[in-house]
Formats: structure tokens, sequence, C-alpha cells
């Protein structure tokens, strides 16, 4: 009886011990839950001019781009998105076209994947550090305004809601 008494001891000693150690590190690999460092595919559609009917038009091409690749792309991984829009890159640029012509302008649209240098952006309460990051680049006309961008992969275009949490991160931090 008192061996078994003593297991139960050095059992819920060596469990607390763990817990100790395992936690704390749990804790602190959760508290940057904001910084994404993972693989990105972004998306920028660069309006033709920053005149206010071309930054007006790139907003309802953003809209049916987001629209289509929501539709139509359920990647899972990096490269299995990066795959899927490579392969619908004439559909997209034929999606920006189609919002162009009904909006009455002429100039077309381009759809390509380029990889680029981005400076530190923030989405939501995400941010996404500077750096190189492969893009769906959608050009209305010369390109030459502003753009729009998101992230197409993790899916960061369709919802408001994105956060990188942590039980742990929102009990202590």
């Amino acid at each position: 009886m008192k061996t078994n008494k003593m297991y139960v001891k050095i059992i819920a000693v060596v469990l607390s011990f763990c817990m100790i150690i395992a936690l704390p590190i749990i804790f602190l690999s959760c508290t940057d839950n904001n910084t994404y460092s993972g693989e990105l595919l972004r998306l920028h559609i660069r309006a033709n001019s920053n005149g206010k009917e071309d930054q007006a038009v790139k907003l309802k091409v953003r809209d049916s781009i987001n629209q289509y690749l929501n539709d139509n792309i359920a990647a899972t991984s990096f490269s299995a998105a990066y795959a899927e829009i490579g392969l619908r890159l004439k559909k997209i640029a034929a999606v920006a076209e189609a919002v162009l012509k009904a909006e009455g302008f002429n100039y077309g649209a381009t759809a390509e994947l380029s990889n680029e240098y981005f400076p530190t952006r923030v989405y939501g309460n995400v941010e996404v550090k500077e750096g190189y990051y492969d893009a769906l680049i959608v050009k209305l006309g010369e390109g030459k305004g502003d753009n729009w961008w998101c992230v197409v992969y993790p899916p960061l275009c369709y919802g408001d809601k994105f956060e990188y949490k942590s039980i742990f991160a929102e009990l202590f931090g």
C-alpha cells in the first residue's frame, strides 16, 4: 500500500515538473502571435493612376477578383494556392477586364505571379514583415496608381476576423 502511494507521489511530482517547464515554453512561443512569418501569397491590384475614377474602379475590380478567388481557390498550402492561381491567370485578368469594360474603361488588365520586395504591412491585427514575397499582381492599364493589397494564402482577403491567436497568450498576455 505504501509503495502505491509512493508511485502516485512520484508521478505527481514528475507531471508537475513537466507542466512547470512546458507552460512557459508554450507561452513564450505564442507571445508574438500577430506576426506571420510563413509562406505568403500576396494579392496586389495596381490602379491605372491615382485619379479618382481609376481608384474607384480598382476597388470594384478588387471585389470581383476576391469573389472569383474565394469561389475557385480552395488551397490548403502555399504551393497549392500558387499552382491553382498560376493556372487561372488569364481568367483573373478577364475578370478584371470585364469590370473595367462594364464601368466604361478602355484600358485592359494583366495578371501575373511575381516575386517582389514589399515593405512591412499590417492587415487587421496581423503584421507582414518587409521582404520578398510571391504575389499575384493585377495591373489595371498602366498600373501606375496606388495599389490595394491583401494576402491570398493564407486567406486574409476573405474575412474580417483573421488573427493568429493562442489560448496561452490570451490568458497570460
